[in-house]
């Protein structure tokens, strides 16, 4: 699972909504697939990292106690494993934030387009703002983004765990 979704993150974001042109058509559609496919591996690699780091101890005591597989996984591993699992989908986040801003080469939503249009006016009085507003945009979103994982995270793992 990891190798697939690493291969993901070899393509190169422009190179990968030009591919998705063809079946995909211009619009929201090819920016919401490729961020899908760049989306998975932080968060699939953290899962598996942070179920591993759960101490076998723990599983073996929680199998002593008559808990399944699935009680063990939903009340054990995952509670233990939550703060690094949050950490990949913040970090996955981040990452998109600026892959997003990109998807406006395919007309994507997003701050991409004021930067696409300001670097397309270079030389205007208006494109230096432009470029800025849409930078200064994604910039603020990531940070927004970031202290609203950061509080989540705070606000769901345990303290013995923190």
């Amino acid at each position: 699972m990891l190798a697939i979704t690493g291969t993901f993150l070899t393509i190169p974001s422009f190179a990968l909504f030009i591919l998705l042109l063809g079946p995909l058509g211009l619009g929201w559609p090819p920016v919401l697939f490729a961020l899908v496919l760049y989306g998975l591996l932080p968060v699939v690699r953290n899962t598996i990292t942070g179920l591993r780091e759960v101490d076998p101890a723990v599983i073996e005591s929680a199998q002593g106690m008559g808990l399944n597989r699935r009680q063990r996984l939903l009340r054990i591993e995952l509670p233990l494993a939550w703060p690094v699992v949050i950490t990949g989908v913040r970090v996955t986040t981040l990452v998109l934030l600026g892959i997003a801003a990109i998807g406006a080469v395919v007309n994507g939503p997003g701050y991409g387009e004021m930067i696409f249009t300001g670097l397309a006016r270079v030389g205007t009085p208006v494109a230096v703002n432009m470029v800025l507003a849409g930078t200064l945009g994604v910039i603020v979103l990531a940070v927004l983004f970031d202290l609203i994982f950061y509080t989540v995270q705070r606000l769901t793992t345990s303290r013995g765990i923190r």
